[in-house]
């Protein structure tokens, strides 16, 4: 069963939308591209048009549409190394889309896990790698057989997929951290995949309060991997946006000999932020890589040799800089995770603006003559010359409809330049609008008691908002997001198209449900407890969205919280919101049943058998 998305909700009133616009066919729907992948002959760019629910198949040298195929919310694309083929993960469809490569005819569909969107290919094993975001794993296709050959857990939302190159191991970058958000170094973890046994070997944890990492790239000797992602400063209040104090923006060095962190540098400047990193591309000979801001709509160039030679203090570096201590002490390199002017000082870095919004994959030509940045909200193909750093052209997809309210406030909601000096955006904390994973310690109910993000899903139905209902109403809260948030009074109609945005959202649908949208056998006997006046869950979990709205103290209070009261939270993609709890404490719902739940004061669980548990768990995590 496919909830509505945003992307049906948008065709039902492109008429309506489209109608001022005469560029604009009737009918026509937003071009959002997501990813872009040059054939390996790269003479074909093939693109996944999320909104459009397409692949355009485009000419890299004219940037003429050649074809156009019907592919439901398409996320990364992937080729042969023939050419002949590429695949395509389809979101929506929980499947791997196999296309030919000329023609674009659909060859064969891989059922895999749910929303699909990172992928690589093991050629030497005839593998195919997916991972899966909603049931956080990782698919192998047998692409011989066109099956599933196995299906290996992650510890999070695997998002970017990279490959050695000798293709020994994969690696997946987790999009937000689901563990135990109280601890001090909570953080999206990097997992490390053994393809010989297709076996998850180990995770490394990124510094502590990484998030959003999804752009993954591995040296071409196979030593390094490179993972950009966002660091918050979760342990500190939220009081200012200056010199990185609550967000910044990071290149992480994994050392794959020692499956050990070795390095972590910030892509930000001292007084402007590099917000959400997104692709990441390197050069042929790994000397340069590529990497894309998607929140503040640019390219950053950064000199990989160069600085892979300054953190082991073997070059020449400028004199009163971080780079000469190193030089003194390589031990030193562990200071440039906080350093802002590091990269600056010793030139590594370029970056280059955009023409247009929201940047997220890149891709390097393998003839290495251009790289190609889809912008997912100028619904176009930026192609940069790696010689010169400058955009040699900006291809569009087609037209789109001029945006209306809902369009006009996702734009917004990931635009990181509406912040003061573009140290984040709404998206940072709520990726798609849902939940970072983070504790963060806000000021709209005082300094020192910080609490797990709540997704923004179906905000405009719940009456006080916050976990301690703190703002009366969701427009309220919006308009403190742009205050004290993105330090910044909204303008216009900012408000209100976040407010059409947010309200355009719909759930994805559960991965613990059965294909046809139906409750498990399980599920359906943790349904009876659930409704049970025994149990109780349904006393304050009521109605449509499973909330009262009401405050209650079921014993969750903490040391540092300055009240047990805290609004009964929505069920609603419980599924995807971990850890829970108003702190985080409990990384699964089963344990906020029973490590959380002795007193019976979160409904009356604690006698509950291991099996009763696990039903109710199961009910919860179905909606």
């Amino acid at each position: 069963m496919r909830f509505p998305t945003r992307t049906v909700l948008t065709a039902l009133l492109l008429l309506i939308c489209s109608a001022g616009d005469p560029t604009a066919r009737e009918g026509s729907p937003y071009h959002s591209p997501w990813f872009a992948a040059y054939s390996p002959d790269s003479k074909t760019l093939a693109v996944s048009d999320f909104t459009a629910d397409s692949v355009e198949l485009v000419d890299a040298t004219s940037g003429a549409v050649r074809q156009r195929v019907s592919v439901a919310e398409p996320a990364e694309i992937t080729w042969a190394s023939a050419g002949s083929r590429c695949y395509v993960a389809g979101r929506a469809g929980r499947d791997v889309v196999e296309l030919d490569g000329s023609t674009g005819r659909i060859l064969r569909r891989f059922s895999v896990g749910g929303m699909p969107t990172g992928l690589a290919l093991a050629s030497q094993h005839g593998l195919l790698l997916c991972g899966n975001v909603s049931t956080r794993d990782l698919s192998v296709i047998d692409l011989a057989r066109g099956v599933e050959k196995a299906r290996i857990a992650c510890t999070g939302e695997p998002f970017g997929i990279a490959v050695t190159p000798d293709e020994s191991f994969a690696l997946a970058g987790n999009l937000i951290p689901i563990g135990d958000a109280t601890r001090p170094d909570d953080a999206s973890l990097v997992d490390v995949f053994d393809l010989r046994n297709l076996r998850r070997t180990c995770s490394i944890r990124l510094p502590a309060g990484s998030t959003l990492a999804r752009g993954i790239a591995i040296s071409p000797e196979g030593r390094w991997a490179y993972v950009v992602h966002t660091i918050g400063h979760f342990n500190l209040p939220t009081t200012q946006l200056d010199r990185g104090w609550v967000n910044t923006n990071a290149l992480t060095i994994l050392d794959l000999a020692s499956r050990k962190v070795y390095a972590t540098v910030l892509l930000d400047l001292p007084d402007e932020g590099a917000t959400e990193p997104w692709g990441i591309a390197l050069a042929p000979d790994g000397k340069t890589a590529w990497i894309t801001l998607t929140g503040v709509h640019q390219v950053i160039r950064l000199e990989m040799a160069r600085l892979h030679d300054l953190l082991e203090g073997g070059a020449a570096a400028p004199p009163n800089t971080i780079w000469a201590d190193i030089r003194r002490d390589p031990s030193q390199r562990t200071r440039t995770m906080s350093d802002l002017s590091a990269l600056n000082a010793a030139n590594l870095v370029t970056r280059i603006p955009l023409p247009g919004k929201g940047p997220r994959s890149l891709s390097m030509a393998p003839d290495g003559s251009h790289l190609a940045a889809p912008l997912y909200f100028g619904g176009s193909l930026a192609l940069i010359d790696p010689e010169s750093g400058k955009v040699d052209t900006n291809w569009t997809l087609g037209a789109s409809p001029a945006p209306d309210a809902a369009r006009r406030g996702e734009i917004d909601f990931h635009d990181a330049t509406l912040s003061y000096q573009h140290w984040l955006a709404c998206s940072t904390c709520h990726p798609e609008a849902r939940a970072d994973g983070l504790n963060w310690d806000l000021l709209n109910d005082g300094i020192g008691n910080p609490k797990n993000t709540r997704s923004l899903l179906q905000a405009e139905t719940r009456g006080p908002m916050m976990s301690q209902g703190v703002r009366s109403d969701f427009h309220s809260a919006v308009q403190a997001g742009f205050r004290f948030i993105l330090f910044r009074e909204p303008q216009g109609t900012e408000v209100r198209d976040v407010e059409a945005y947010l309200t355009s959202l719909r759930p994805e649908p559960s991965p613990y449900r059965r294909p046809d949208g139906q409750l498990s056998e399980r599920a359906r006997q943790g349904k009876s407890l659930f409704l049970s006046p025994g149990v109780g869950c349904s006393h304050c979990h009521t109605g449509p969205y499973f909330t009262d709205l009401k405050l209650h103290d079921v014993g969750t209070r903490g040391p540092i919280d300055n009240t047990g009261l805290f609004v009964t939270p929505p069920l609603i993609e419980a599924w995807r919101t971990p850890p829970y709890l108003h702190d985080g404490r409990a990384v699964i719902i089963l344990e906020l049943l029973t490590i959380f739940n002795k007193n019976d004061k979160h409904g009356n669980t604690s006698k509950l058998s291991k099996a009763q548990s696990e039903d109710l768990a199961e009910f919860v995590l179905s909606q």
